[in-house]
Parts: structure tokens; sequence; C-alpha cells
């Protein structure tokens, strides 16, 4: 494990409609979206300004024949993905896709904690990007809606040197772990209730308003699942679907 915690980098979006699904995070979040100019990809970069956010792409042939549904996935930065990935397997996770280098971006393999829920492992050739988590169009909260939050915290703590902040109890819910990546608290981990159908990461997107963001995921196709919703700190959520099916979550400051 490196003596300094691996931290979330990067994200993008598997979906079933590249060109609809651009559309709608344009409009709801407010990014702008561009082409990544990679050989044999199409993968759009979405952008707040001048910061690069994540990136989009279709499902991949196998993956879909596999069953893949559209889906948010995090990449935490790591020093070595071969190395890692073997962590992974030895912890109980498994490997779905193994590692393998993007020419001129870095290496990268798909895997999955104990429960299934999916990340990516990824070191690229270039800076890792700077925290923002706090700045407008950025992933401001990461959460893990874990198998067994017992077993789920270990292993990740294990693996990336993650460390425990504020345990929320929240009655019939359970606890909610919140997590450090060595500084301020990025996320929290909670065993998922009955509604939640998979062990799945959940990523929180910053905007300025709960309210007028929720209203642009209805006006624009998606779903809202729950909020807006006041979390303690006085902020505000809200959980959705996009109109693909992919699963994703907003936070603001405002309701």
């Amino acid at each position: 494990m490196s003596e300094i915690p691996n931290k979330f980098v990067w994200y993008d979006l598997m979906t079933s409609d590249h060109k609809a699904a651009e559309s709608f995070y344009r409009k709801v979040i407010g990014w702008g979206a561009m082409n990544a100019g990679v050989a044999d990809r199409s993968y759009t970069i979405f952008s707040m300004g001048s910061a690069m956010v994540g990136g989009l792409m279709p499902i991949p042939e196998e993956a879909s024949a596999r069953g893949a549904r559209p889906m948010w996935t995090g990449y935490i930065g790591v020093d070595d993905v071969d190395g890692y990935a073997a962590r992974v397997t030895a912890a109980g996770g498994k490997i779905s896709r193994a590692p393998e280098d993007i020419p001129g971006v870095g290496r990268f393999a798909v895997v999955g904690d104990p429960h299934g829920a999916t990340f990516v492992l990824f070191k690229g050739m270039g800076e890792t990007p700077a925290d923002a988590v706090g700045a407008p169009g950025r992933i401001g909260w990461h959460e893990l809606h874990a198998g067994d939050l017992e077993t789920a915290f270990p292993f990740y703590a294990s693996l990336f040197g993650w460390t425990k902040a504020d345990a929320l109890d929240m009655g019939p819910m359970g606890i909610y772990q919140i997590f450090a990546t060595g500084g301020a608290p990025v996320g929290g981990m909670m065993t998922k209730t009955s509604d939640m159908p998979v062990p799945m990461w959940l990523y929180y997107v910053n905007v300025d308003a709960a309210d007028a963001a929720a209203e642009r995921i209805k006006e624009n196709g998606g779903q809202v699942l729950m909020g807006p919703h006041e979390v303690p700190g006085g902020i505000w959520i809200v959980q959705g679907i996009d109109p693909q099916g992919a699963m994703f979550a907003i936070v603001a400051p405002k309701r």
C-alpha cells in the first residue's frame, strides 16, 4: 500500500445512447463536452470551464454481451495497476477487465470489491488531477452502497489507506460511515438497502441548488428517485436516474 492514500481521480459513464446522454448532462449539470480524439474509441470529455471532470463512452460490445447496463464508474489512482489488481483478488475482489494500456493515456483495470461494487484502478501518464471536490460541476461526494459495510470498509482501507471519519447512526438503515482519503472527508459507506438492486458506488455532482437541478432532471427525461433531501451539514441531495438508466446524484448548498 502506498504511504499516500489513493484517491478518486476520474469518472466515466458507459451508456447505451452516447448523444442522448451527452445532451442530458449538458442540460442538467451544465457540463461542456468535446470529443477526446482517442483512436478506435468514441469517448467524450465532460468539462466545467477549463477543468475536465469525466468521460462518456458507449457500452463496449463485449460488456453489452455480458449484460452490462449504463453506469457511472470511478477511477482510483494507483502507482502500479497490475500490483493493485493482484491485491484486489487477494482481498476477495474480482477483476472484470485485466490490466491494459490506453495508448497515450495510461494503464487501467476494471475490478470489483468482494460484494461486486465496480471501480477502476488507474495510472495515468500525466499528473494526477488536483482535488476539487467542492467546485461546481465536480464530483463532491462518493457513496458506496455496500453488500456489507463491516467487511467493505476494511477492504478499501487496507488497499488504499482510506480512514474513518464520523459514523452516523441512521436507525433501521444502519451505520453511515464517512471516510477520508488523506484530507477532509470525501464520501460515505453504508450497507445497501433492499431497494438498491446491487452493491454499487454512487457519485454526487456539485450544483448550485437542489430544487432547480431536480426539475432539470425531470424536464430532460430523467427520474428523481429521492429528494431534494437535507442531510447533516445543512446540504441538500437528490438521487436520480438518467434517461438511459444510469444512477447518479447531485449535492447542493441550498434547496
